[in-house]
């Protein structure tokens, strides 16, 4: 069964302390969030203790976190909400997030998405992209150009071509050296 918010909030004090993203405008966002939503949780005296600027920002994100404790479950969960919406990264590098990940499947076929490999398109590279892009560009300098004599007979060498190239690749290209006028 899932730890309760509070029993999470536990386990992941010391992290939220000790991580440096959760600077004093982060901790001030939270609180307002709580301060102004849920005034049972966080009413305006506590709001302005734990906003106060003369105490370090770890201190009173520790007192705040001490304090959410001590209202109960919803409290917690409330600041878990607040931490999503307005810290996502930090939330999703919990402690109790990443074992919830990791033990959400024991058989390593995890689907979740990684945060920094979402927007990864290719890991291959600039070269591959220009390598890729430079023969599609010569193929179709020699289709277009290569029933004139600037380029000699282009047909034998897309036959030749063909040798090398996956299925799909290799019937397009032998279709267009067996077709006599060089057009597919």
């Amino acid at each position: 069964m899932a730890d309760s918010y509070y029993e999470q909030l536990q386990k992941d004090s010391q992290f939220l302390v000790a991580d440096q993203r959760l600077d004093t405008e982060l901790v001030d966002k939270l609180v307002l969030q709580l301060n102004r939503i849920y005034p049972q949780i966080l009413n305006d005296k506590e709001a302005h203790k734990f906003r106060n600027l003369n105490v370090p920002t770890s201190i009173r994100f520790a007192e705040l976190l001490a304090h959410l404790q001590v209202k109960g479950e919803e409290a917690c969960h409330e600041f878990y909400r607040a931490l999503h919406i307005h810290a996502e990264d930090v939330y999703f590098s919990l402690p109790t997030r990443v074992s919830r990940r990791e033990t959400t499947d024991p058989t390593g076929t995890n689907t979740a998405v990684d945060l920094r490999e979402r927007f990864v398109l290719n890991d291959r590279g600039p070269c591959f992209f220009l390598g890729c892009f430079s023969v599609a560009v010569g193929l179709a300098l020699l289709y277009y150009c290569g029933e004139g004599k600037f380029l000699g007979d282009a047909r034998k060498v897309l036959g030749f071509t063909a040798l090398g190239v996956g299925r799909r690749a290799k019937e397009v290209l032998i279709s267009y050296t067996d077709d006599g006028n060089g057009k597919l």
